[in-house]
């Protein structure tokens, strides 16, 4: 349990992001990464887990704000502040979003219009999410006479480039079926998979993944007749396989920073035989931003 904990904490902390150094704003000190730098700077940081964005132009750094007015509806001051901060240009705010993608872009464009040296900066910047889940599951894949469900519990790290919510993401899964004494059979799955939101809105997605590589640890447990005598025989066998299993699932986003995710896995794989039983591999869990 331990080697598995380590391996989803160094992949959830893997991917360091850039230098921080402090700024002092508004009497505030902040710990920022510079995003881009030119004419106009765009520096960030994540406080409690919500990302915040500022630009600094002549040494005078700005918080970018979005804020919600009497009506509940934002008030995009974010806008206004770029809007001043690039006059004349003819750039249009129209379509920034208050994200770091949206507004990377936007600081570029500027800075490669003040100056033709100008190289725009594209650094690729890595969000993740941690799913932890636990459910059911009849190991389709796996000989299981009685179609006889066991339970299922992991946990997921999904990674993505910083946007809103993604669209296209790739997947490191631990997850651990455990056996019972209708199916003795238990396995520990180490998996790597691409998933891909077909449907988002802002309240909830629905996506299809797809388990691409997997290492296994299995053990299974199979009675046999020899003699007039019922035997048990214990296997136990480990592996690397590329099975391309698919499946479903959907993302319901309970605050600004976590979901509750529904998942129907197994549902086919290119590259194993079903044994027979459709699948029953349902799980639920919560999901949130790291």
């Amino acid at each position: 349990m331990k080697k598995i904990l380590f391996l989803i904490l160094f992949v959830g902390f893997s991917f360091s992001a850039l230098a921080q150094k402090q700024y002092t704003i508004n009497g505030e000190t902040y710990e920022l990464k510079t995003e881009v730098n030119g004419t106009i700077d765009l520096l960030w940081n994540i406080f409690d887990r919500k990302y915040r964005y500022f630009v600094r132009k002549d040494s005078i750094i700005t918080e970018l704000v979005n804020t919600k007015g009497n009506t509940k509806k934002f008030q995009k001051e974010y806008k206004v502040t770029l809007n001043n901060l690039t006059k004349g240009s003819g750039l249009s705010t129209d379509k920034v979003n208050l994200t770091l993608y949206s507004l990377r872009n936007f600081i570029n464009e500027y800075n490669s219009l003040q100056d033709p040296d100008y190289v725009a900066t594209n650094n690729t910047v890595v969000q993740s999410l941690l799913l932890i889940f636990g459910g059911i599951t009849n190991s389709p894949f796996i000989e299981n006479i009685n179609n006889t469900n066991n339970i299922l519990i992991g946990a997921e790290i999904e990674v993505f480039e910083a946007t809103n919510l993604p669209r296209h993401s790739v997947y490191f899964l631990f997850q651990h079926r455990f056996q019972s004494d209708a199916f003795k059979y238990s396995q520990t799955q180490f998996g790597l998979g691409y998933r891909f939101r077909f449907l988002k809105k802002k309240t909830f997605s629905v996506y299809a993944n797809v388990l691409a590589a997997t290492y296994n640890f299995n053990k299974q447990t199979i009675t046999f007749f020899d003699f007039d005598v019922f035997l048990e025989k214990e296997i136990s066998e480990n592996g690397f396989t590329v099975p391309f299993i698919f499946g479903v699932g959907a993302d319901f986003r309970i605050t600004d920073h976590s979901f509750i995710t529904l998942t129907y896995n197994e549902l086919f794989a290119l590259r194993l035989d079903n044994n027979g039983n459709f699948s029953t591999t349902v799980s639920l869990g919560y999901k949130f931003y790291l």
